[in-house]
């Protein structure tokens, strides 16, 4: 496992905002304690065209301002844009914190 904070515009780091790679090289958004997002790749190219399929956690996924402003840059799109690709059925909503 890779634990790195997200970066600012500035290049400082962000406080309790986390992207952490698996040893599958699948990607996690972490804000505080809580699991927000995972990025799931085909096989162990990490390439935005290699993305199988974006995990949302259910409960915190759009929890806060912060979580969400985080968010929108793991995902690189913005909050409506999320909303519709759940509501479409490209992003599934789950438990990522058992």
């Amino acid at each position: 496992m890779n634990v790195q904070n997200m970066t600012s515009s500035n290049g400082n780091k962000i406080a309790n905002q986390f992207i952490i790679t698996d040893e599958d090289t699948n990607e996690y958004f972490q804000s505080y304690n809580s699991m927000i997002a995972k990025k799931v790749y085909h096989s162990s190219d990490v390439a935005e065209e290699n993305v199988m399929q974006i995990l949302l956690d259910k409960k915190y996924w759009n929890f806060s301002n912060t979580t969400s402003k985080y968010r929108n840059k793991f995902l690189n799109e913005t909050t409506k844009q999320t909303q519709a690709k759940i509501k479409s059925g490209e992003y599934k909503l789950v438990n990522l914190n058992d």
